[in-house]
C-alpha cells in the first residue's frame, strides 16, 4: 500500500507540472485606493488559476509580470474590503482600483468544507470563519479565546496556556473527536492524540484566518474528525510583507488565587521579505508569560460516611476525598480491621483487635476481661466500638504541587519558492514550548513541553503534495495525584504503614475509652445493661475525638509544603518515572513520540469540463512512533514501542446545475493496521434561491480511531493497571486461564461479605460475574443535517443548522478484577483473593459499549448592520442527548455541554471615521453535568460533578495611530469578576485586564 501511495504523490505531482508552456509576458500595474482615495498598502492581486501574484506598496502601488497567456482574470484581495475581480486582455500599466469596505461578513471564502475554494454562503455544510478583523476587533486576550464566542463552541480552560475547544457535546479536556490543523498540518501531540491548545500552533501576528467545520468531516479529512474540525491558516510571506509586532500587558485577577492580582505579559515579532515575486520567506516569534489560574475546588466528591460536595470537609469526614487535594487515599476502617472475621486478619494482617477485646483483662474488675463483664462476645464489641466508615489520608492542595508560572514560547518560519507561475514550493517549521497543567484521568503538571512540526509542500492552485513530521517531547512532566500519594509514601513509608496506626490508635484507644466508661458507670450504681448503654453512648460521643486522635498519630512526621522535607520528596517522586521503582513512587512521564505524514491532493477541473463536474481526489499516509521509554506505552517482545500505520484515500464530485442547485458527494477509505477498514461517504446539497438564500442538507458518516494511548497503554497507576483494548493485552496479562470478574460484582461481594461474614461466602460467590468482552471497533457517527444561510441586502447575515447524530460503537472503559493467582468459583478459598488489594490485580481498558447514544442540536446566528457602520450580532446554540431515559443506569457518555449556550456582541470598527473602535461581547451558558475520568468514578458520584451556568462580559476600545501604523487597544475580560469553571476539576477563571499595542508596517 506504501507503494501505492508513493505512486500517487508522484503522479499528483506529474499533474500539476503538466502544460507549462511559455507564453509571451504581460505587464500589469497600477494603484489599489478605497472609497475615500486613501491608497492601501499591503492589498493582494493575484492571477486567478496561478500561484502568481504582488502586493501593494505603502503608496498603494503595484506591479507584476506574468507569463499567463491573456485574458486572463487577477483578483484583488484585502482584509476588511470587499474582493474585485478585472480581466486583462494584454498589457496594462495605468489601472485605478477602488475596493470598497465589508463591514458584515458572509461573503467570505472558505476551504474546509470541500477542500476547495467556495463561498461560505454556499457551503455544503456548517462553517465559520474568522479572519484579522475579528482578532483585532475580539475583547478577548487572545484569538483562541475568541473561539468560545462562536455559536455551538465550547471552550474547556484547564491553564492560562492550555484551552480545549469542544463542538456539538461529547466534550473533554483534552478533546481526540476535534481535529485541529495548522496550514494542512494535523497540529496534535502524537502521544496524546489531541491538540495542546495553541501551545505549538501559529501566532496572531502570523495567523490570516481560522475556518471551523462543526460536525464529521471524515469524507475529506480522515480519522478522528468527527465532532469537528479546526482549520487554521497562516499568512504568506508573498502576501504580508514587512514589519509587524506587539506588546500586551495587564493583570489578571481572581480571589481563589494565592497571590489574587499579578501581572502577565505578551509579545510577538513577524518578519517577511518578497524577492522579485519568487523567493520569500517570514520569521516569527511570540512569548507568554503569567500566573496561571488554580483549582481550588475543595469540595467534598468522596460521597462517603453520608456526607456530599455540599457539607462535606476533612473537619467532619474522615473519608473526605477534596476535588483538587491529592494524596488522600481511603480504607474502610470496619472492614480493614475486621478482616474476613477472625482476629488479627485485617488492616494487611497487623491488627488484633478483635483478639484484644477477646483477652484484654479489666484489673479494676478482678482481672475480668471486658466479653466477661458485658456477657458480648468479641464481634459484638467490636462492633460497638468500631464505625463503618471511610478513612482517607491527608492529602495536599493543588497548588503545594504545582508551579503557577505559566509560560510559552514559540518560533515559525518559512521559506517560499516559486519553481513557475504553477507550482510553489514551501518549507516551514513552527517550533513551541511551553509551561502548563491540563486534567485528563488526573491533573498533569507539564514543564517544558515541545512540540515542532517541520513540512516540505509542493502546491499549486489546483493540487498540493506535502510530508510533514510532529514530534512531541514531554519535557518535566507529572501527574499531581500520583505525586500526592508519592509524598505521603516518602514520610510514612507506606500506606500499608500510615492506615494500620491509624486504625490501630483509634482501636486501642476506643477499646480503653469504653472500658472505662463501663466500668464508671458500674461504680455509679448502673445496672449492667444501662452501663453498657453507657458506655455505647460515651463512644458515640467522642467518636470524632477518637477519629482526630488517631489521625494525629497516623500522622506524625507528615512532610508539611514549604519544608525541606517535603521539597526533596517532590523533586525524588517528580524524578522517577510512573510507577516508580524501588526507592518509591514515581509520578514523572515520558513521551518522545513522533508521527510522520504524507499526502496529496489534486483538482481536475483544469481537465474536466465544468459542464461535467469537479473532481478532486487525495490520499494519505501516515505512521506514528510510539516512544515512552517503557514508562507509558507497551513494549513488544524484542523491548520495542510499537508503531503504528495508517492510510487513506479520498474523492469527491460537485456539479452545480442551472447555477442554483450544487450537488456534492464524497467518500473515503482509511485503514489502520490494528482495526478493519472504514468508508466514510458524504452528500450534500445547495439550494440558492434569489441568489441570497442558500438552503443546504448532507448526511455524512464520521469515524474515531481509538487513541494511540487507548491501543497501547501499559500502565500502573494507584488504583488500575491501564492497559490498552488490543486482543495482545489479553493474552499478555492471561485473561484466559486467569479470569477477570466486573468491578461491580466485585463491588457486591465484598459487600456481602463485609455484612454477613464467612457465613454470607455462598451468597457473595454467586454474585460475581465474569467479564465478557463487547469488542473494540473504531467509534463511529451518522450525521443528518440541513442548514440556511443568507446575506439580506448586504446587512443582515443569517446561519442556522440542525443536525442529529447516531453513535455506533461508542468508545467507553471497563474495569476488571482478577486474582493474583487463578479463581475458580469452586474454591472459595481462591475467591478471597478479589477483596484484598494485595491478592489481586485492577485492570481499565477501553472497549465498544452495546448502547448506541443519539445526540441532536441546533444553532442559529444573526449578524446585522446598523447605521454608521455599527454592528449587532447574536447566536444562541443548544446540544442535547436523544432518549437520554433509555441510556442504562450509570453509564458515561462524555456528553458535557450545557444544553443552551448563547453570545452577544455590539461595536464598530472604526466610529466615525475617528480610528476609534470598541467591541463589547456577552456570554452565558446553562449549567451541565460533567461526566469524565477525573475525581470521583462511581456513577452515583458523578451525578453529582455539576458544572455551574456562568455569563461573562468583554470590551475593547481601540484607536488607531495612523502616524505610527499602530492600534492601541484597551480591554477586559469577564469584567463583572464572577469566577466561573467550564469543566470538573478545571481552575477558577478569573478577569483579565490588558492594554496593547500592535504595529504593522503595511497597516492602512
Amino acid at each position: 500500500m506504501r507503494k501505492i501511495v508513493t505512486k500517487s504523490l508522484l503522479l499528483g505531482v506529474f499533474f500539476c507540472l503538466l502544460g507549462l508552456s511559455a507564453f509571451a509576458q504581460t505587464r500589469i500595474a497600477g494603484k489599489v485606493v478605497d472609497e475615500k482615495k486613501n491608497e492601501l498598502a499591503g492589498i493582494s492581486i493575484s492571477v486567478k488559476g496561478k500561484v502568481i501574484g504582488t502586493i501593494t506598496d505603502q503608496k498603494g502601488n503595484f506591479s507584476l509580470t506574468t507569463n499567463t497567456a491573456t485574458p486572463f482574470t487577477i483578483a484583488i484581495t484585502g482584509v476588511g474590503f470587499q474582493t474585485q475581480e478585472v480581466a486583462i486582455n494584454g498589457n496594462q500599466t495605468d489601472l485605478n482600483i477602488s475596493l470598497k469596505e465589508q463591514v458584515i461578513q458572509g461573503q467570505e471564502v472558505v476551504v474546509s468544507a470541500s477542500r476547495v475554494e467556495e463561498s461560505v454562503l454556499k457551503s455544503p455544510v456548517s462553517v465559520e470563519r474568522l479572519d484579522i478583523r475579528s482578532f483585532q476587533n475580539t475583547p478577548s486576550a487572545s484569538f483562541y479565546d475568541a473561539l468560545q464566542n462562536i455559536k455551538g463552541v465550547d471552550m474547556n480552560t484547564q491553564s492560562q496556556t492550555f484551552k480545549s475547544v469542544n463542538i456539538r457535546g461529547f466534550g473533554s479536556n483534552g478533546n481526540t473527536r476535534v481535529v485541529q490543523m495548522l496550514d494542512g498540518m494535523d497540529n496534535q501531540a502524537p502521544g496524546l492524540n489531541f491538540s495542546v491548545g495553541n501551545i505549538a500552533g501559529v501566532s496572531e501576528l502570523d495567523l490570516e484566518s481560522v475556518e471551523l467545520l462543526p460536525g464529521a468531516a471524515s469524507a475529506l479529512y480522515g480519522p478522528n474528525a468527527i465532532n469537528g474540525l479546526l482549520l487554521m491558516t497562516s499568512k504568506s510571506p508573498f502576501l504580508y510583507q514587512g514589519l509587524s509586532a506587539y506588546v500586551k500587558t495587564g493583570v489578571m485577577n481572581a480571589s481563589n488565587r494565592s497571590t489574587a492580582s499579578t501581572p502577565f505579559y505578551d509579545a510577538a515579532f513577524r518578519y517577511a521579505k518578497a524577492f522579485n515575486n519568487k523567493f520569500a520567506f517570514k520569521v516569527g516569534v511570540s512569548y507568554i508569560a503569567s500566573k496561571d489560574w488554580q483549582a481550588t475546588d475543595y469540595r467534598d466528591q468522596s460521597f462517603s460516611n453520608g456526607f456530599t460536595l455540599d457539607n462535606g470537609t476533612r473537619d467532619n469526614n474522615q473519608g473526605y476525598d477534596g476535588v483538587n487535594i491529592y494524596g488522600d487515599a481511603s480504607a474502610n476502617i470496619y472492614s480493614s480491621l475486621l478482616g474476613n472475621g477472625t482476629p488479627g486478619t485485617g488492616a494487611n494482617g497487623t491488627s488484633a483487635l478483635l483478639g484484644a477485646i477477646a483477652t484484654t483483662q479489666i484489673a479494676q474488675a478482678g482481672n475480668r476481661t471486658l466479653p466477661q463483664l458485658t456477657g458480648l462476645t468479641p464481634l459484638q464489641i467490636f462492633n460497638n466500638l468500631i464505625p463503618n466508615l471511610n478513612i482517607s489520608r491527608t492529602g495536599y492542595l493543588e497548588r503545594d504541587l504545582v508551579n503557577y508560572d505559566a509560560q510559552n514560547l514559540k518560533l515559525n518560519g518559512a521559506l517560499h519558492y516559486r519553481l513557475n507561475e504553477n507550482v510553489e514550493a514551501i518549507l516551514q517549521a513552527n517550533w513551541g514550548t511551553g509551561t502548563t497543567v491540563y486534567t485528563g484521568a488526573d491533573r498533569y503538571y507539564i514543564k517544558g513541553f515541545v512540540l515542532g512540526q517541520y513540512k516540505l509542500e509542493l502546491r499549486g492552485s489546483n493540487f498540493f503534495v506535502r510530508a510533514y513530521t510532529t514530534q512531541e517531547r514531554s519535557g518535566d512532566a507529572y501527574a499531581t495525584s500520583i505525586l500526592g500519594q508519592g509524598i505521603n509514601e516518602a514520610w510514612s513509608g507506606s500506606a500499608a504503614k500510615w492506615f494500620p496506626t491509624f486504625f490501630g490508635a483509634y482501636g486501642q484507644n476506643a477499646l480503653t475509652s469504653y472500658a472505662g466508661a463501663y466500668l464508671t458507670a458500674l461504680g455509679a450504681g448502673q445496672a449492667p445493661a444501662a452501663a453498657l448503654a453507657a458506655a455505647n453512648s460515651y463512644i458515640a460521643g467522642q467518636q470524632t475525638a477518637l477519629l482526630n486522635q488517631a489521625r494525629g498519630a497516623a500522622d506524625q512526621g507528615r512532610y508539611l509544603p514549604g519544608t525541606p522535607e517535603f521539597d526533596r520528596a517532590l523533586n525524588d517522586v517528580t524524578g522517577r518515572p510512573i510507577p516508580g521503582n524501588a526507592s518509591g513512587v514515581g509520578a514523572r512521564f515520558l513521551d518522545k513520540t513522533n508521527l510522520y505524514h504524507g499526502e496529496f491532493m489534486y483538482n481536475f477541473s483544469k481537465i474536466l469540463s465544468p459542464k461535467i463536474a469537479e473532481l478532486i481526489v487525495g490520499g494519505n499516509f501516515r505512521r506514528y512512533a510510539l516512544n515512552s521509554e517503557g514508562t507509558l506505552f507497551a513494549r513488544d517482545e524484542g523491548g520495542k514501542e510499537f508503531t503504528i500505520d495508517e492510510y487513506g484515500a479520498y474523492a469527491q464530485a460537485s456539479k452545480t446545475i442551472a447555477d442554483v442547485l450544487k450537488l456534492t458527494g464524497s467518500l473515503r477509505y482509511d485503514k489502520n493496521q490494528n482495526f478493519k477498514a472504514q468508508v466514510s461517504p458524504r452528500l450534500s446539497a445547495v439550494l440558492t434561491v434569489s441568489k441570497v438564500h442558500n438552503f443546504r442538507a448532507s448526511f455524512q458518516r464520521g469515524f474515531r480511531i481509538p487513541t494511540n494511548q487507548d491501543q497501547y497503554i501499559d500502565l500502573n497507576t494507584p488504583t488500575a493497571r491501564l492497559i490498552g483494548g488490543l486482543p495482545f493485552f489479553k493474552q499478555r496479562y492471561n485473561f484466559t486461564n486467569n479470569p477477570t470478574f466486573t468491578l461491580q460484582s466485585v463491588q457486591a461481594f465484598g459487600a456481602t461479605l463485609q455484612q454477613g461474614g464467612q457465613a454470607a461466602l455462598p451468597q457473595a460467590i454467586a454474585l460475581l460475574r465474569p467479564t465478557t468482552d463487547p469488542g473494540y471497533d473504531p467509534e463511529r457517527v451518522e450525521t443528518y443535517e440541513i442548514g440556511y444561510k443568507g446575506l439580506l441586502g448586504n446587512k443582515l447575515f443569517i446561519d442556522a443548522y440542525y443536525y442529529y447524530n447516531r453513535f455506533l460503537n461508542f468508545l467507553g472503559s471497563q474495569v476488571v478484577v482478577q486474582g493474583a493467582q487463578p479463581v475458580s468459583l469452586a474454591n472459595p478459598a481462591t475467591v478471597l483473593q478479589l477483596i484484598s488489594s494485595n491478592t489481586r490485580n485492577v485492570y481499565s481498558y477501553p472497549v465498544n459499549s452495546p448502547t448506541q447514544v443519539k445526540n441532536a442540536g441546533w444553532a442559529i446566528g444573526l449578524d446585522y448592520l446598523l447605521p454608521a457602520n455599527y454592528t449587532i450580532g447574536g447566536n444562541v446554540s443548544s446540544n442535547y442527548l436523544v432518549d437520554e431515559a433509555a441510556l442504562p443506569v450509570g453509564f458515561v457518555t462524555f456528553f458535557n455541554t450545557p444544553k443552551y449556550r448563547y453570545n452577544l456582541s455590539f461595536g464598530n470598527r472604526n466610529v466615525g471615521g475617528s480610528g476609534f473602535g470598541f467591541n463589547i461581547v456577552y456570554r452565558a451558558q446553562d449549567a451541565f453535568l460533567w461526566e469524565g475520568s477525573f475525581g470521583n468514578t462511581e456513577a452515583t458520584g458523578r451525578k453529582q460533578t455539576i458544572v455551574p451556568a456562568y455569563s461573562t462580559l468583554d470590551a475593547q476600545v481601540s484607536k488607531k495611530l495612523s502616524g505610527i501604523k499602530s492600534i492601541l487597544k484597551i480591554g477586559g475580560t469577564n469584567l463583572t469578576g464572577t469566577l466561573y469553571r467550564q469543566a470538573w476539576g478545571n481552575p477558577l477563571v478569573g478577569s483579565m485586564y490588558y492594554i496593547s499595542l500592535s504595529f504593522d508596517q503595511l497597516m492602512n
